[in-house]
């Protein structure tokens, strides 16, 4: 049978060691600090991140790093934290290990994908990403749940199908890592955004419609970059928008509805108590929408009420006034561009 490494102790991290443990996996979540791993091991339980929820027997817990030897790794840690656990697992990988990243995000400074981090630090293994519409609090107690596992090689996507596929955790494979990426990265910011309209008070559809044209500006990025568009009305674009958008699970909502109550980012940050990615990738989408010259209104919006102190009232008020457009045109736009 073979060996599954989840490096990670998170929520996300946690879940999913679950998940693999309780199909019959040979699996073992793995953490940097030995006293949090100690405690976890002798109650079975991750109280921090998933209250109530009892660990399976067989899943093993350590903070050991020679457990990284193992067929597959998954990788399970905040997006800026991704190229310093990469050096870090470094010594540890047995050649030809499949490395699996589940953050979603882009690292600051050099604007990197996620897996091109990954890539720089580890260039002789094979990379995939793990991705769509999955909440740790939902996919730990067995709710149906469907992701997609995106590799440059799709022989390698399907190798992570095979192993971490179970009855209720369905995964669809997708060559085009950078669509998948760039989706599961970019909703967040969205999400922050739905989330301030709704600590705004406003109604229903007004978050449908930061939605539908936020995923326009997803796409139009997303294409910009590399993208296939198809792959953002998929599982890891449309799908991981719709329910980062409109869940209470998602910290990105809850950061924003608490920033549209009248919080300051500090405060609200510290209130979630987790990390909340859409927050530092609305900087990084607001550089790379402009240095590719793509029009995305709304990210640049949310960028001005998380960093420029702009009243959230008036950034709706300014999107709602803008010149007049053709949606179709946009569609077509975004066609020709591949």
């Amino acid at each position: 049978m073979p060996k599954i490494a989840v490096y990670g102790a998170g929520s996300w991290g946690t879940a999913l060691a679950v998940v693999l443990a309780r199909a019959g996996n040979k699996t073992v979540l793995i953490g940097r600090s030995p006293e949090k791993m100690k405690a976890i091991q002798g109650s079975r339980r991750n109280e921090q991140y998933l209250p109530g929820i009892v660990l399976p027997d067989n899943l093993e817990i350590s903070s050991d790093l020679t457990k990284l030897a193992a067929e597959m790794v998954i990788l399970s840690v905040p997006s800026q934290s991704v190229r310093a656990a990469a050096c870090l697992l470094k010594p540890y990988l047995r050649p030809g290990t499949i490395l699996v990243n589940t953050a979603k995000g882009l690292e600051e400074g050099t604007q990197m994908r996620l897996s091109q981090v990954i890539a720089a630090v580890l260039p002789d293994f094979p990379v995939t990403v793990l991705s769509g519409p999955s909440h740790a609090e939902e996919v730990v107690r067995d709710m149906p749940t469907t992701v997609v596992a995106a590799a440059a090689d799709l022989q390698i996507a399907r190798k992570v199908q095979d192993l971490v596929m179970t009855p209720l955790f369905r995964i669809y494979t997708n060559p085009d890592i950078i669509g998948v990426e760039l989706g599961g990265a970019l909703k967040n910011v969205i999400a922050l955004c739905t989330g301030i309209a709704s600590g705004l008070g406003l109604g229903d559809n007004t978050k449908a419609a930061l939605m539908t044209r936020g995923l326009a500006e997803i796409t139009r990025l997303g294409v910009a970059l590399g993208g296939n568009p198809l792959t953002f009305a998929g599982l890891s674009g449309l799908g991981d928008l719709i329910v980062t958008c409109t869940s209470v699970h998602s910290r990105n909502w809850r950061a924003g509805a608490a920033l549209g109550k009248g919080k300051p980012l500090d405060e609200v940050l510290q209130e979630v108590g987790m990390v909340v990615e859409g927050v530092r990738t609305t900087r990084i989408v607001y550089e790379l929408g402009r240095s590719q010259g793509i029009s995305m209104p709304i990210s640049e919006k949310a960028y001005e009420v998380l960093f420029e102190q702009k009243n959230p009232h008036l950034a709706v008020r300014e999107l709602m006034v803008r010149s007049k457009r053709h949606e179709l045109e946009e569609v077509a736009q975004i066609a020709l561009a591949r």
